[in-house]
């Protein structure tokens, strides 16, 4: 009995060295304090409070202290507590509002850097809020209000029991809220312009002002309905008691029962739509891969090189900041070039086919004709370097989720790589693609005013960006990968139709080796076109365009997903955990590349 006592408490204690471990990584403090259970003790500078583990089977207490370590972690490091003060809002429900925006800033930046960080905040709030019993006006305010920046910052997706639960407040969030999510969102990383805005924003909300105006009304709804039914009064209240403490008991325990009718709903819920959806096969179709995807409009797309979207001067500002932000990796990423360099070149050592009847004068024959004048001259002649006809593309996602450094350093290992391999002489391109608004631009509007036809397809302007051309030297496209730093360019990310841009652009040329590298940080999502059509829209698409490619193309094809697993997509795909692996991934992905072509040919 003693014996499985000290095996639980060396379990407990492993587990909170390991968090206290994680909360000091993350939080890129070694001297921070972690504390298990002191309730009174508030997260400072130099410690974080968190839950008593209550024991080794509650889940629920697991993921929560491992959600609340991450958060915590994130908010000491991304937040500066002067800044957050300066704009703090009056009213007790604006401050906690407000705090949670700032939680919420920092998770944002967070869920884009470290694996896992994401997942874990996730999963205990779905848990949290689907066991919450919201009675009172200010707490709905308060998880509404939450729930509505967890979407549209975090993609977090309701499940209709938690829409239900927060629908009263939704429509009053979105009227004052909405037009300025897209300015929050692009204000992630500047910490005190994005204070500054959302305690304006909550100032104009006047929520202190409304609270009890609401508290009254509901109040005397619930004197009302006592009045009617006194009879059932307290068995509700019982039943209401017992349904909590259900949810408390059970909280870590998913209910496979519900959710495989849920999932047979939904698949109904598919057929359906399918049956019901028009036929695809029209004008408007994208036939590469998928017969079924289809584009509302293509009026609005663009195709534009990257000097045409900003002037010359605000490129090259532009390209001095990617340079002075990532300097350091930058001289990290430009020794594994060197490597790959010494790589190529070696396999490029001269090669030469000799007796030959032509070409250069072979003078280490020279002795056998002054021995014996009847032997004839000797020559040889170069064979020709195969990496010279080779196609490098690098495609990489310029969506919103990119933003920070993921961008900065996608752009700066592209740009190493472009230089590297032109000394090679292997051709490279560099193209990004996203859109030209949120939320659908002028193909909804467009949409909008031709009556909204259901399943319209793609429904936002795409934008495909050149950044460097095949054929133009690394010095003359060099300050246009700056301008993947230009504020408000990251949108939404479409990739099917961007994998199809790229591999159309890539059929047109005569190299005869291609091979297309593409990097992204997760799933396609487009608001617009997924609000309009199937859940699994762009997905499917992606899927499908991806098959085609690997199996009936002679386009080589490869993947390196920044914090997601790719692999779903892309038979050869890489998964890195850390920005900073980008360019030794990339690298390392080419040279074993080339290394199997040469073997391949020597057999």
């Amino acid at each position: 009995m003693n014996n499985n006592k000290e095996i639980k408490k060396e379990l407990i204690e492993s587990f909170k060295a390991a968090i206290t471990s994680t909360v000091k990584s993350i939080s890129n403090s070694k001297k921070i304090e972690v504390f298990f259970g002191n309730k009174d003790l508030k997260s400072s500078k130099n410690s974080i409070s968190l839950p008593e583990l209550e024991g080794i089977k509650s889940n629920m207490n697991f993921e929560q202290i491992r959600a609340l370590a991450d958060s915590k972690s994130l908010r000491l490091r991304f937040s500066n507590t002067k800044t957050l003060k300066e704009y703090e809002p009056s009213g007790n429900i604006s401050k906690k509002l407000y705090y949670i925006s700032e939680k919420i800033r920092c998770e944002k930046i967070g869920s884009n850097y470290f694996k896992g960080v994401k997942n874990n905040i996730e999963k205990f709030y779905k848990k949290r809020i689907s066991g919450l019993d919201l009675k009172h006006s200010e707490d709905k305010i308060v998880e509404s209000f939450e729930n509505y920046l967890r979407i549209k910052f975090l993609d977090y997706k309701n499940d209709t029991q938690i829409d239900k639960k927060l629908k009263s407040f939704k429509k009053d969030l979105d009227q004052q809220l909405n037009n300025k999510i897209n300015l929050l969102k692009d204000l992630t990383f500047e910490q005190e312009k994005f204070n500054s805005l959302i305690a304006e924003l909550l100032s104009q909300m006047s929520l202190d002002e409304n609270i009890d105006d609401e508290e009254k009304k509901n109040e005397e709804n619930e004197r009302k309905d006592n009045q009617s039914k006194p009879q059932n009064q307290e068995k509700t209240a019982k039943q209401k008691e017992e349904k909590n403490e259900e949810m408390s008991i059970d909280a870590g325990v998913p209910d496979l029962e519900n959710e495989a009718k849920e999932s047979d709903e939904a698949d109904e819920e598919k057929e359906v739509e399918s049956s019901s959806r028009p036929d695809l096969r029209k004008k408007g179709i994208s036939h590469l891969g998928d017969l079924k995807y289809k584009f509302y409009t293509e009026e609005f797309d663009e195709i534009i090189k990257a000097e045409e979207l900003e002037s010359a001067e605000e490129l090259l500002r532009l390209r001095k900041n990617l340079d002075q932000q990532l300097l350091q990796l930058k001289n990290f990423i430009a020794k594994l070039a060197n490597k790959l360099q010494r790589k190529l070149l070696a396999k490029q050592n001269r090669s030469w086919n000799f007796d030959l009847e032509e070409g250069m004068l072979d003078t280490s024959k020279l002795p056998r004709i002054i021995m014996d004048p009847f032997n004839s001259l000797s020559f040889k002649k170069e064979k020709d370097i195969e990496f010279k006809d080779t196609l490098v593309t690098i495609l990489i996602d310029n969506s919103g989720s990119m933003r920070g450094k993921p961008i900065s350093v996608a752009a700066i290992c592209a740009d190493i790589l472009s230089r590297t391999l032109e000394r090679c002489m292997v051709k490279v391109e560099i193209l990004g693609f996203t859109t030209k608004h949120w939320k659908g631009g002028s193909s909804r509007e467009k949409w909008m005013k031709n009556e909204k036809p259901i399943s319209p397809g793609r429904l936002n302007d795409l934008r495909h960006i050149v950044y460097k051309s095949a054929d133009s030297p690394w010095r003359q496209s060099k300050n246009n990968m700056g301008l993947m730093l230009k504020e408000g360019l990251l949108k939404e990310n479409i990739d099917g139709e961007a994998l199809k841009w790229a591999f159309n652009k890539m059929s047109k040329r005569k190299e005869e080796r291609k091979i297309l590298m593409v990097i992204s940080d997760g799933a396609p999502v487009d608001d617009s076109t997924l609000s309009t059509n199937t859940s699994d829209y762009l997905e499917t698409n992606l899927k499908d365009t991806v098959k085609w490619i690997e199996n009936k193309s002679n386009i080589e094809l490869l993947a390196i997903g920044i914090g997601h697993d790719v692999t779903r997509y892309y038979k050869r795909a890489v998964k890195i955990t850390d920005v900073q692996d980008l360019g030794d991934v990339m690298i390392n992905q080419l040279t074993e590349l080339f290394v199997k072509k040469n073997l391949k040919n020597l057999h």
